[in-house]
């Protein structure tokens, strides 16, 4: 992937993930393997920073939804 196209990528992935909520049509499964397809490529160090905020942001959205579902 070249680095125009990742750069899009982890912009659209940091759009989305900022309104994601545990009800959207699109599983969280989804967007966790689009971020992870990302973290794959050669990065700079500042894009591995923010894939990482995204994963740790996905992270917390993934256990908010785990907790409500239990309740």
């Amino acid at each position: 992937m070249n680095h125009h196209q990742l750069e899009k990528d982890i912009e659209h992935l940091e759009h989305v993930i900022a309104r994601l909520s545990g009800q959207d049509r699109i599983p969280l499964s989804y967007w966790r393997e689009r971020v992870e397809s990302v973290m794959s490529a050669d990065l700079v160090p500042s894009q591995v920073q923010r894939v990482k905020r995204l994963k740790e942001a996905l992270c917390e959205l993934e256990q908010r939804v785990d907790e409500s579902r239990r309740r």
